[in-house]
This record gives C-alpha cells, structure tokens and sequence, in this order.
C-alpha cells in the first residue's frame, strides 16, 4: 500500500507543471495534472526524515566522530541554509492551507486535510527556529508578494505554534485522509502528534518562561500523548533506492566509512551493558570489540580500529524515529521532577527506557536488571541528570534534538572541545540572507546577537 502511494505522489509531482495546455487535449484521466491537498501532504512528509538524517546534527551531539576527512566536526564558523524547508515541505502544506476551499472531500474530511497540515507546518517550523533562532514566519511563503520577510521572533512563533497545534486538534473530525504515509490518515494518530509536540515546545521553555511551559505541558499531557511505540512518528523507508535511507546512501551506495561513534557514547554504554550499542554501532573489525572514537580526534584516526555505524542504522529501509513515547515519558518524569505534575518521576523515567529498549532492541528483556544498576538508577537528588542522560542515549541518531536538550539542561557534562571548540549554540544564517534580505536579516542579528551572525549566539529559550 505504501509502495502505491509513493508511485502516484510522485507522478502527481511530475505532472504538476504540465497543466498549460488551453484545451483539454491529451489530458490522461488516471493521471493528475495538480497535486491533490493530500499528495502535497505527502510530499512535505517525505522532508520529515531530512530533519534527523544529518551528519551535522550527530556531530553538535557528538554521537559519532570522524574517521577521516575530519572537517565539520571540528565545529567551523559557517552558515546553514534553510531555504529547502521553504521552498519544500513548508511551500507544500501552506499552498494546503492557502486553497482550502478548492480541497476535495473525496480524500477524506478537508477539516482533517486541514488539520495535519497545520500540524506538520508546526513542526518544521517548530525545528527551524529552534536551530536558527528568530526566522521568517508570518511574512514567510508570500511567494511574489513578498520576496524579503520580516525575522519573526522565536518567542512569538513559539506562541503562534502553540495555538496552530490546538486549533489543528479542535477542528479533526470521523474519518480518515488519503495519501498520508506516515499514519495512513489515521487522525487519533494525529491528535496525539500534536498534543505531544506541544508537550516538547513547552518543556524548552523550562528556563526561560517556566509558567507558560507548566501551563502549556499540563494542558497538552491532559489533551492526549504518545505513550506507545505503536504511536510514534517514525519515517519509514522502503527498501528501494528512490526512498531509502540517508545513512545507507552514505555508507553503502557511496562507501563512505565515515563516522564511528564516540568515545563518550560507548563509554556510557558498555560498561553498564547497555543492548541498543549493539545496535547503534558494529564492533570494530580490527578486534571485534567495541571501541569508541574521541571526538575532534584528527589524527589516531580509522576504520578498522573503531565501532562504525551499525548495520541496523544504515540499512536501506532503517526508519527514522522523529517523536518517541519514550522522549514522552522523559517529559514527564522531568514535569514530576520540576513539580508541575503529579506523576512518579521515577516510574516515568524506568518506563522511558523501556519504551526506548523496544524501540531500539525490539524486546524489554533485562531492562529490570539493566535500571538496578548505580550508574543507571534513577536519582531523586540529581533528577534532571539522570533523565537527561538517558535521554541522550535514547536520541542516538536524532541528533538536533539531542543538542536542543543539552542547550536546555547543560546536560550531559564533559563533551569534547575539538582544538578548544565548544558544542555550537545555533545554526547561522544563509549566506545569501545578508544579500537577498538585507534589511531583515541584520535586524534579526542585531535584535538577538549584537550584530554578529555567529555559531554561538543564543536563542532565546537558551538564556
């Protein structure tokens, strides 16, 4: 069923231009001239896996090292550009939302069509302003009506998302939408979506505007959470090379051995016999043992004598997991901690890392014996430690959030400073930005950075 899906999305995206003729001479039925809502949906989800699938991403996490042509890891000044989520994803789902009265209802509810489209809206944006900080939002995809965009403030999008979000939920009807690849219209699956995103937006305000976080978290774990595997959002390649796996791309179709993991990643994981390193990692061939690379590490380099990518991890249909039950109980047990809810801090945290061991693993089997152990156990007096932690070894591959959450807590400690290079603070803006957008762009640097568009400036829940 998937497989079909993709076929006609991508003939629907091949035939989108070819509408021009004044007749309807050599028109094909059973092919469409313009992209339904549903398939344009479908195509801004075929971006979700691009907002994990990064070496960049791994590196400001410091998951994996490299193992030659050692560069970005090296933290250099440099800009990022964010201009595919607008000219993609973001252009898709507000072109959704621009025509909802040309929608058809024969793909299900437009309400619902409306609905999802407003949420996964919200989570690019979501991503994008919490790499970059103050970006283009209101103003943003006005098309010819506007070529230079006001910088929205990241407080203010913030707000805006967290109505988005509600607005997309109070609208869902009965009834299931076409095309969706991700849930298969399945709109509980949605519902549950977006109250956990809003559950992740107000835990990052935890320290810059702790009420509206509280307030905003209660509301949304009230409203309905993922707190099931089954429910995650996870991208589901195929095993075929026009939608597969980043990683196998890198590593199979390109032969690049590029990344080992980390010297700080396998020294949390093996001495307490963690079973996700066999999955996150192979031993390394040199002596099939597991052995972490340091990280910035340019010259005792290689790829015999460190754990490479696991085979899991690059295989060609590797899903990407994007929002986990198990980050959810994280959340949670953090709330508890923090007091903003009732809930056992570390029932919620045992049962993160169960969640997280049948993600990665497939089977709970020693979780009890694996969370008896010191250097796991939950610890009361330094809560957001230990949640931290685990939550880190459960984002293995996911790697901008994990940064995101090290910006928030300042945990895990001791990560690596590559030739004296702190871990980044944000992405920099486009080049082109400063030349295209001149005017709003050095608004936006001056109003966040004092005037510098740098790697480590913060943003502004990062205070």
């Amino acid at each position: 069923m998937m497989k079909k899906i993709y076929s006609i999305l991508l003939l629907a995206l091949v035939f989108q231009s070819c509408d021009n003729f004044d007749e309807d001479i050599n028109i094909n039925p059973n092919l469409p001239s313009q992209a339904s809502g549903t398939q344009l949906i479908a195509n801004a989800e075929l971006y979700l896996p691009g907002l994990s699938s990064s070496p960049r991403g791994e590196f400001f996490a410091q998951y994996l090292a490299e193992t030659q042509y050692v560069g970005t890891s090296l933290y250099p000044q440099e800009s990022t550009s964010f201009y595919s989520y607008y000219q993609g994803p973001l252009e898709n789902l507000q072109t959704v939302l621009n025509n909802q009265e040309n929608l058809s209802s024969t793909e299900g509810p437009v309400d619902n069509q409306v609905a999802v489209a407003k949420i996964l809206r919200a989570y690019f944006y979501w991503n994008i302003t919490d790499r970059w900080g103050d970006v283009p939002y209101k103003e943003a995809l006005m098309g010819s009506e506007n070529f230079t965009p006001v910088y929205d403030t990241q407080q203010s999008i913030y707000l805006d998302l967290f109505q988005e979000l509600k607005e997309a939920t109070s609208m869902m009807m009965a009834g299931k939408i076409n095309n969706d690849i991700v849930y298969d219209g399945n709109m509980d699956n949605w519902r549950k979506l977006a109250n956990t995103i809003r559950l992740f937006m107000a835990l990052r305000l935890s320290e810059v505007d702790p009420d509206l976080a509280q307030t905003e978290f209660t509301e949304a774990l009230s409203d309905g959470v993922i707190l099931d595997n089954a429910d995650n959002l996870v991208y589901n390649h195929l095993a075929e090379a026009n939608n597969q796996n980043y990683w196998y791309g890198q590593v199979v179709n390109q032969n690049r051995e590029w990344w080992a993991l980390t010297e700080k990643l396998v020294s949390h994981m093996l001495p307490v016999g963690d079973p996700r390193l066999e999955v996150y990692g192979n031993p390394a061939r040199a002596n099939n043992n597991f052995v972490g690379l340091r990280y910035g590490e340019e010259e005792a380099i290689g790829t015999e004598e460190y754990s490479l990518l696991g085979s899991a991890i690059y295989a060609q249909d590797a899903p990407v997991y994007l929002v986990t039950a198990a980050q959810v109980y994280f959340a949670i047990a953090e709330a508890a901690s923090r007091g903003w809810v009732g809930e056992s801090a570390e029932e919620n945290y045992n049962m993160a890392i169960e969640q997280s061991f049948l993600q990665w693993t497939g089977s709970s089997e020693g979780v009890d014996s694996f969370l008896s152990q010191p250097e796991v156990a939950f610890d009361a007096n330094n809560a957001i430690e230990s949640i931290a932690n685990q939550r880190w070894v459960h984002l293995y591959m996911h790697g901008y959030e994990a940064w995101s959450e090290w910006r928030r807590t300042g945990f895990p400690t001791g990560f690596t400073t590559p030739n004296g290079a702190e871990i980044p603070l944000r992405l920099s803006y486009p080049d082109n930005e400063s030349f295209n957008n001149s005017d709003n762009y050095e608004e936006a640097v001056n109003r966040q950075f004092n005037g510098e568009d740098l790697i480590y400036g913060r943003v502004w829940w990062d205070q």
